[in-house]
């Protein structure tokens, strides 16, 4: 009988043991559900090769030893597609997902799992979102299964904003956005901000489109040079941007915008030449940034002829090795416990992951289209032009407050 209780006690321990290093060498899939089709499908699939490349390069060396494996879904921009691609990711055993455009297909993601993680235990599943940026997802709709690494609509307006305050230039500003939660959102706070930091400063016009439908955005640039504004604020991305700029280049309209999603396919060689000068973005980096991602970026461009501009990806590796570590686990569940309030090092600084919403606090880069330069050589669509950095806002600045009441499991 002592024999028998040595020996189980044994086997408890041995298991233990494996269990507790479990996750060396084990694969750990991640289900990308995003666009590949449709007028959004060039960032969808810039966006896929980011993640495979990355997901190769921390498979090289990673402090949890783990392998990560890409399963890409097209969801075609759709919250319904959305869901089934999620059946689907989960039907082949994925406990881990990633999504970003759109916040629509956010919410999606998120109520699915609300329920599934409730009716399977498990079998959890945990949503990295790495571009969805409305703030009610991690405010008035957040999950304890959601974690964002990009930084929320309201935190890229406080430090917009904070930036245009000193832009002694700007007297009128049109507002254009998609019509949809982040582009409202976007409209929202830009309203909000400037009320409260330049009032002295007019909005002529407020303008909201279908998302990744318009083709010709001539109507929209004649309103805005009718307006007589200065200055447009926009949180247009992929073509929607890029179709804009390229129409107000066409018509000659000299105004400056301040987007949010410069970087992405197709924009910078809509702006070209012709917006030297008159083009920034707000982001949690710029493309001449030091660090580990600068090697990397290169790489990207010599394998692919396409730029690595979302690199929220790298975030999304770094934070979940670092929590595999942590945990010296796999399973989600742990992993979640984790991240909550999970400060580290990542390649833009040091970062924390909120515990009371799951929204990343990092800080905040201005940067200004304008000629690639020996300083800032990197050259988007080999335009011959970069966004180079005029302004960093530390992670104080930009942290806005959070209404999230979390309910725990």
């Amino acid at each position: 009988m002592k024999f028998t209780l040595k020996f189980a006690t044994a086997a408890i321990l041995a298991a233990a043991a494996t269990g507790a290093l479990a996750q060396k060498g084990e694969t750990v899939k991640i289900a990308w559900l995003d666009p590949l089709s449709g007028l959004m499908a060039s960032v969808g699939t810039n966006q896929l090769k980011t993640f495979q490349f990355l997901a190769e390069e921390f498979n090289k060396k990673n402090a949890a030893g783990v392998k990560f494996e890409i399963i890409g879904i097209d969801n075609k921009l759709s919250p319904q597609e959305t869901t089934s691609a999620l059946r689907s990711a989960m039907d082949q055993g994925v406990r881990y997902v990633v999504q970003g455009n759109g916040s629509g297909p956010a919410l999606a993601i998120m109520d699915a799992l609300e329920k599934h993680n409730a009716r399977n235990p498990g079998k959890e599943v945990l949503f990295i979102n790495y571009a969805a940026v409305d703030p009610d997802l991690t405010n008035s709709k957040c999950s304890y299964w959601h974690f964002r690494v990009d930084a929320d609509t309201s935190m890229k307006m406080e430090a917009l904003t904070a930036f245009m305050k000193e832009q002694a230039d700007i007297k009128k500003v049109y507002l254009i956005n998609q019509n949809y939660s982040h582009g409202q959102q976007v409209s929202k706070f830009a309203k909000d901000n400037l009320k409260t930091k330049r009032p002295d400063v007019q909005i002529v016009g407020d303008d909201l489109h279908p998302l990744a439908q318009v083709r010709d955005f001539a109507p929209y640039i004649a309103k805005i040079k009718a307006s007589g504004a200065d200055t447009v604020i926009t949180g247009n991305w992929g073509s929607d941007l890029a179709l804009l700029i390229k129409a107000g280049n066409d018509a000659g309209l000299n105004v400056k915008y301040y987007t949010y999603y410069a970087v992405t396919s197709g924009t910078p060689t809509a702006m070209g030449a012709a917006s030297d000068g008159r083009v920034y973005q707000v982001g949690y980096s710029h493309y001449n940034a030091e660090g580990p991602v600068k090697p990397l970026m290169s790489q990207f461009k010599s394998k692919f002829n396409d730029d690595l501009y979302t690199t929220a990806v790298y975030t999304v590796y770094n934070m979940l090795s670092e929590a595999f570590v942590k945990t010296k686990s796999t399973d989600p569940v742990k992993v979640a416990a984790a991240l909550e309030g999970m400060k580290f090092k990542n390649f833009n600084g040091d970062v924390e992951m909120r515990k009371a919403d799951h929204q990343l606090q990092q800080g905040l880069w201005i940067a200004r289209w304008e000629k690639a330069t020996p300083k800032y050589p990197y050259s988007p669509e080999n335009t011959g032009y970069t966004l180079a950095p005029v302004k960093y806002y530390e992670p104080y600045v930009a942290s806005t407050p959070t209404t999230c009441q979390m309910k725990r499991p």
